[in-house]
């Protein structure tokens, strides 16, 4: 009896509380690499990169990152101006032809609760430069096709001429055409390596 309740229990553990760590690879077609910039001091310019790979660490239980790589594809840019995309990819911002991607590698993952602070090295145009990404955990689940996924928020900020960015103009009323500062948004679902 005590041997077949022990069974059943730890079958009931498996199935409800299924473990989540391992390598996972980002899943493109629900993840979102984004940003957003200011647009002659009164608004802001959305846009998102289309193509891009990368790959996570993680560890469900600690809810930690242990490792993180990402590539993204420059000249996938896209703001919904196919001129303005232009003129990005051009040698006054991105130079995709020269430095067709961007990459990102972890180098310090750090957890409270569910929020995150990955801390690692981003190289745009050929520049790298430490940066942290804060945000959260939002869970693990196991979708209907039995594939085991896990999904983060992230965000920060970067000055754009850090990384050789440096094309403006200046305004009559003194302000830039475009923003130094520029957010970056990630939602990143990530599906478990088989």
């Amino acid at each position: 009896m005590n041997k077949t309740l022990a069974i059943f229990t730890i079958s009931f553990c498996f199935f409800v509380s299924p473990a989540f760590g391992g390598s996972y690879d980002i899943d493109p077609s629900h993840t979102y690499v984004g940003f957003s910039v200011k647009h002659m001091v009164i608004s802001n310019v959305k846009g998102n990169f289309t193509d891009f790979s990368g790959s996570f660490e993680f560890d469900e239980k600690a809810k930690t990152v242990k490792s993180a790589k990402a590539e993204i594809k420059t000249a996938s840019i896209n703001t919904n101006h196919e001129k303005r995309d232009a003129h990005l990819r051009s040698p006054d911002f991105f130079s995709a032809e020269k430095f067709p991607k961007m990459k990102f590698v972890l180098k310090e993952g750090k957890t409270s609760g569910n929020e995150l602070a990955l801390t690692g090295d981003l190289t745009i145009r050929g520049t790298t430069k430490t940066v942290t990404l804060e945000g959260e955990f939002l869970g693990a689940v196991k979708d209907p096709w039995g594939h085991q996924r896990a999904g983060f928020t992230l965000e920060t900020k970067i000055n754009r001429s850090d990384f050789g960015l440096t094309w403006n103009k200046i305004l009559e009323t003194g302000g830039l055409v475009v923003g130094e500062k520029v957010k970056i948004i990630l939602e990143v679902e990530g599906v478990l390596k088989k």
